[in-house]
């Protein structure tokens, strides 16, 4: 099917010849022609699933509640909150003044938004702090850029004419009349701001713009409202600006320099400005300097520095510090009395779990929103009062159906990799839905830019669980689940401990009993696909199957192309190859460039034609050489969405038809029957 078009490299010394590079043709017809076969085989490769499909996808609707009611958040005197109805793909957004007994008030109702198109993302939703305007962009092409329209929510029309191509960055000035929002450049980092004055009909000032193509940067509001921020950030190293939320016409002020691998957050309260940081302190320690003399001299350490426990983030309340820790691997989250400096924690029972601060606009108050989950626990909405110590449930995902918790098992393994480092596996499966002997299992993994992976609950998973199959995370190097130097240790020149640790949590799932290799599955998306596809190089006999979503494979190619979107950014993260260490190094392990001719196992690719991150064309040159180099019959599929943006389709109903179509692709090759 593939065409010969060789398109040589030279670079070190060496020639690359890339004998797929035609497909990177975006407008040619012929490469229309050529995903659209792609596209055309895989519907017939899977015809035969469609009655499984189907079953799958009436099983996860059945699993949520499709008429539901998010808990409200409040604000000043205002109450906040989305609702779904069933049978509507998009949720729309709510408010009730007053008390949640007052009539409900529309902000936005995305259904019927999106313009006839397939797709649409939400951007900005914000409403000013008057509550008399609402801001919101949207995007309906999966582009990542967005058309920004600000709405009179009295009059429920529009003000000023829509600003195209944002970015989904976007602060209020505390006058409801000035807004900040940013714009990305041709290589998709977000790099300009802008100032728009309400009623204002000429061109709107560019106020800032960063010219170093390794930062991006975002806007932000501290919690006091005192202050809007400018953060400006690499994958190492960040600075800020800030600018008086009540004086909008002036200039942002550098507050906090760029360092060389010194990375910065902030926030604000009362008299200083809170920062947290890695500079001297790995795993990141707290620090407050005064508002009014921000000299280095004057900073002062509030948390310190530990070796087993990082500091992921804080938030400033009028009479609380909460910080938001990792321990083990798992979140932790304490809390500091400002008025007497006494510290607690909040603490959970099961052993393996994720929590989270989140809806919190307020900064007077001695209520603490949380949300918490783990593989066995729906989504759990918590108000803690951090005064009384007294922790509410507010709500609980509902999981329709018969789903009892305690028919399932979540457990934390430690699988020892070749130099001895422990890595972790989290798992879950139904133990009273087994017979002897290994199990099916499904083996997740992503493991870059620091990024935990959260061991939360997925009604989706159930379908899986039901049907006796383990579901396992291996949380490997590169990740953010122990720490920073846990990330350190699997980026840049050391990227292959990322690997080896994926390669490593199969074979203890297998050693242990768990599943076998002609059982086991695994998947990942973007950096996880690359993590997959390194993976399935490396160690074809181990799996079974595999789906990779929107993928990383042809990493060599794309880093030596700095016109690409978000390349010169991902220097930080995996090495400029114009460096020969860098070069090797990568080379080492692209799976575009190390596919073999061995006997793969069956796989399942996706790919977005207007996904800006991962480019569509590197899943499929990657399918096309495992088609050529590749040995044995084991399906190789790649299906192209041509419309959806880098996280896959828009809408809750398709996204359970994408999960619906993975799974039943998994069941055929594992040959289970649903």
């Amino acid at each position: 099917m593939a065409r010969i078009d060789p398109r040589p490299t030279t670079i070190h010394g060496l020639t690359l010849l890339d004998p797929y590079a035609w497909l990177q043709q975006r407008e040619d017809p012929k490469v229309l022609e050529y995903l659209s076969a792609e596209n055309a085989f895989t519907e017939q490769s899977m015809a035969h699933t469609e009655a499984c499909q189907e079953k799958l996808y009436r099983e996860m609707i059945g699993r949520i509640r499709e008429t539901d009611l998010a808990v409200p958040v409040r604000r000043d005197n205002m109450f906040y909150y989305f609702r779904t109805e069933e049978g509507l793909q998009y949720p729309v957004y709510c408010r009730r003044k007053g008390s949640l007994e007052a009539p409900e008030e529309l902000l936005l109702d995305l259904n019927g938004l999106d313009n006839g198109q397939e797709f649409l993302s939400l951007g900005v939703l914000e409403v000013s702090p008057d509550h008399r305007l609402l801001a919101y962009s949207l995007d309906d092409l999966g582009s990542e850029r967005y058309r920004l329209e600000v709405l009179d929510l009295e009059s429920r029309e529009l003000v000023d004419e829509p600003i195209e191509g944002t970015a989904s960055s976007f602060v209020w000035a505390n006058d409801s009349n000035i807004f900040f929002y940013a714009v990305a450049d041709e290589l998709q980092r977000t790099n300009q701001v802008f100032r728009h004055v309400i009623g204002q009909t000429t061109a709107d000032p560019m106020v800032f713009r960063e010219d170093d193509q390794r930062f991006h940067l975002s806007l932000f509001k501290t919690r006091s409202r005192k202050f809007l921020g400018l953060h400006l950030a690499s994958h190492t190293t960040s600075e800020i600006h800030v600018l008086e939320a009540g004086a909008p016409m002036e200039d942002f002020r550098p507050l906090i320099g760029r360092r060389a691998g010194v990375e910065v957050q902030l926030d604000h309260h009362g008299d200083f400005f809170y920062l947290r940081t890695n500079e001297e302190a790995v795993n990141f320690r707290l620090l407050r300097m005064p508002v009014s003399e921000p000299d280095r001299k004057d900073w002062q350490e509030v948390v310190a520095h530990h070796t087993d426990v990082c500091l992921d983030g804080f938030d400033c309340f009028r009479d609380h510090l909460v910080l938001q820790l990792r321990r083990n691997g798992l979140s932790q989250i304490r809390i500091r009395n400002l008025r007497n400096g006494k510290e607690h924690e909040i603490t959970f029972d099961e052993p393996v779990y994720s929590v989270a601060v989140q809806d919190n606009p307020e900064f007077d108050t001695q209520t603490l929103r949380l949300v918490y989950s783990s593989l066995t626990t729906p989504t759990s909405v918590y108000d803690y009062d951090m005064v009384s110590r007294r922790l509410t449930l507010l709500r609980r995902a509902e999981v329709s159906g018969d789903y009892e918790p305690g028919r399932y098992v979540s457990e934390r393994l430690l699988a020892r990799a070749a130099d001895g480092t422990a890595v972790p596996v989290s798992l879950v499966y139904r133990q009273d839905h087994g017979t002897p002997g290994p199990r099916p299992t499904l083996l997740y993994g992503y493991g870059a830019y620091g990024r935990p992976t959260e061991p939360r609950f997925s009604p989706i998973r159930l379908p899986l669980l039901d049907r006796g199959f383990v579901c396992a995370i291996a949380h490997v190097r590169g990740g953010g689940e122990l720490g920073r130097s846990w990330y350190e240790s699997g980026k840049l020149l050391d990227k292959q401990n990322s690997f080896s640790d994926f390669i490593t949590a199969a074979e203890h799932l297998i050693s242990e009993g768990y599943t076998s290799n002609d059982r086991l599955v695994v998947q990942g998306g973007s950096a996880g696909g690359l993590l997959v596809g390194a993976a399935l190089n490396q160690r074809p006999e181990l799996f079974a199957a595999a789906v990779a979503d929107a993928p990383f494979v042809d990493i060599l190619n794309s880093m030596l192309d700095p016109s690409l979107p978000l390349t010169t950014l991902d220097f930080d993260e995996w090495g400029d190859p114009q460096d020969r260490q860098f070069f090797d190094a990568i080379r080492a392990y692209s799976p575009y460039d190390n596919v073999r001719p061995v006997e793969y196992p069956c796989l399942l690719v996706t790919a977005r034609f207007q996904d800006p991150r991962v480019q569509y064309w590197e899943s499929a040159k990657w399918i096309a050489r495992l088609r050529a180099l590749g040995t044995g019959n084991n399906r190789i599929l790649l299906k192209v969405d041509m419309g959806g943006g880098h996280s896959g389709p828009s809408g809750r109903y398709n996204v359970l038809r994408e999960g619906a179509f993975a799974f039943a692709f998994i069941f055929d090759c594992l040959g289970i029957e649903p």
